[in-house]
């Protein structure tokens, strides 16, 4: 019986070393702790808004078009009729260039965001990377936007010493 119970303890013993060593942060909160952070995306908002503008602007003047040859459609030749059906399919294809050129997928905004945001993230990432290896942590969990963590023990949450690192209190 003694040899169960030290087979037994020895067990627990090697899988409690086994244990994994793991911290959770939430990046969402650490960068909206961070100033730098909330100026770019003050920056990248005006430059959205502006070039919404730009976007919306156009396709009013398209709406116009679209409006006044529906108007006098009846009244224009065949040839004008044509004429004026391309110079809308232009404008029209313009509009969509102009949005996917503004908004689209690696589009002006995707840049802007990259140039202004990304050092942030990477600085971030290194506070955590350096905080993992300071502290012998096997890994992290980012229970921000839609990572599915269901119940995190608050005293895991590393967030706080991260800010502590990047010099935010």
């Amino acid at each position: 019986m003694k040899k169960i119970l030290v087979i037994a303890c020895l067990m627990v013993l090697a899988v409690a070393s086994q244990a994994q060593r793991y911290a959770i942060v939430d990046t969402k909160y650490i960068l909206d702790k961070l100033p730098e952070y909330k100026e770019a995306q003050k920056k990248l908002d005006q430059f959205s808004e502006q070039w919404q503008k730009e976007v919306d602007s156009k396709q009013s003047a398209l709406d116009k078009m679209y409006k006044d040859f529906e108007a006098e459609q009846v009244m224009l030749s065949p040839e004008l009729k044509k004429k004026r059906e391309d110079e809308l399919f232009v404008r029209e294809k313009e509009v969509r260039d102009l949005q996917r050129k503004r908004f689209g997928f690696e589009g002006d905004l995707f840049k802007k965001r990259q140039e202004l945001v990304k050092p942030i993230q990477d600085k971030v990432y290194n506070a955590i990377q350096k905080l993992a290896v300071n502290r012998s942590l096997d890994f992290i969990l980012d229970k921000s936007e839609g990572i599915t963590v269901i119940f995190a023990d608050p005293k895991l949450d590393r967030s706080e010493d991260i800010l502590k690192e990047l010099g935010v209190k």
